[in-house]
């Protein structure tokens, strides 16, 4: 059994990670802005850049997946700052205070494959460039701000999620919840919910052109992984969250017509996309063929290992 100390716990990936803890027998801490309610909670302030040491005391571990949810507002330049400063000063607090207990804690950091920006059909591993664009400047000061636990010489693992794929079965009759480059927090359709509106009409077309890759990833297998870093603290640096084989967007909208009973035919225009998203729809609209080499070469093995198999659980 391992105490595990948690950040972003009430997200999307978060809460399904808390529970695959405490299903395999871990004890979470989990770090919560709002006052402690709970026997597992520590209380800590991210916009202050410091977190208490003592938080981490008998902690084996750290996730980090705090950060502000990419798709859940327009992209304001007041929005964009906080984008930004939620992931960059939640990630000092936290690396500096795995740095400051001396011990060798195990950090796996959130992360997002937007580093890669858009790159059609370049087949992107870890060993890539970073791109361009706003959520590639974002990642890159995300993963330096861990620089502290680094340099203190604990093993840090960047998690660089993909596009996860989630099943919501709410009473809101919402089909899937899609977060597009691992950085958002509970919305509604994220990415993809111009994809899911339309598939509720019977018309799940594809966004645009629909030849860019998606890199997605169940979340199941993302759990799975995360799980995965925190048993292999040898697997350190950028380590992409993606499934074994991305996916032209066509196709995912394709399978998911498909799964449903429903046509994949009319698309949904790229100005349409960009009038309702604004500035987002260039990342929704752009391509990333990105492979885990590093996930997969340490033994990872996906769950869902193509894309049917992925959308028949999503709507299983």
């Amino acid at each position: 059994m391992a105490r595990v100390a948690l950040t972003g716990s009430s997200g999307l990936i978060g809460s399904a990670v808390v529970a695959a803890l405490h299903e395999r027998g871990d004890e979470v801490v989990r770090l919560v802005r709002r006052p402690v309610r709970a026997a597992d909670e520590a209380q800590w302030d991210p916009s202050s850049r410091h977190l208490d040491p003592a938080a981490l005391d008998g902690v084996d571990a750290v996730v980090n997946l705090a950060g502000a949810g990419v798709g859940d507002h327009r992209w304001t330049p007041a929005y964009k700052r906080e984008i930004l400063a939620s992931r960059t000063d939640s990630t000092h607090a936290v690396a500096t205070a795995v740095a400051a207990t001396g011990l060798p804690l195990r950090l796996v950091n959130g992360s997002a494959v937007g580093i890669y920006g858009d790159r059609g059909d370049e087949r992107l591993t870890e060993a890539s460039d970073p791109g361009d664009g706003f959520l590639a400047e974002v990642v890159r000061a995300w993963e330096a701000a861990a620089n502290p636990a680094v340099e203190a010489g604990a093993p840090v693992a960047f998690a660089r999620t993909g596009l996860v794929l989630a099943p919501l079965g709410d009473a809101s009759g919402h089909l899937l919840r899609l977060d597009r480059s691992g950085m958002l927090v509970a919305t509604d359709g994220g990415a993809a919910g111009p994809l899911l509106r339309s598939a509720r009409l019977g018309l799940a077309g594809p966004l645009g052109s629909g030849r860019q890759f998606w890199p997605w990833i169940t979340l199941a297998d993302e759990v799975r992984a995360i799980l995965h870093l925190l048993d292999h603290p040898e697997v350190t640096g950028p380590v992409n969250l993606v499934g074994p084989a991305p996916s032209r967007q066509k196709a995912v909208a394709s399978a998911l017509g498909e799964a449903l009973g429903r046509p994949a035919i009319l698309p949904v225009p790229g100005f349409a996309l960009r009038l309702a998203l604004g500035e987002f729809a260039g990342d929704i609209l752009g391509s990333q063929r990105v492979v885990g080499d590093v996930l997969e070469g340490s033994g990872f093995v996906h769950e869902h290992g193509d894309l049917a198999d992925a959308v028949r659980w999503l709507v299983g």
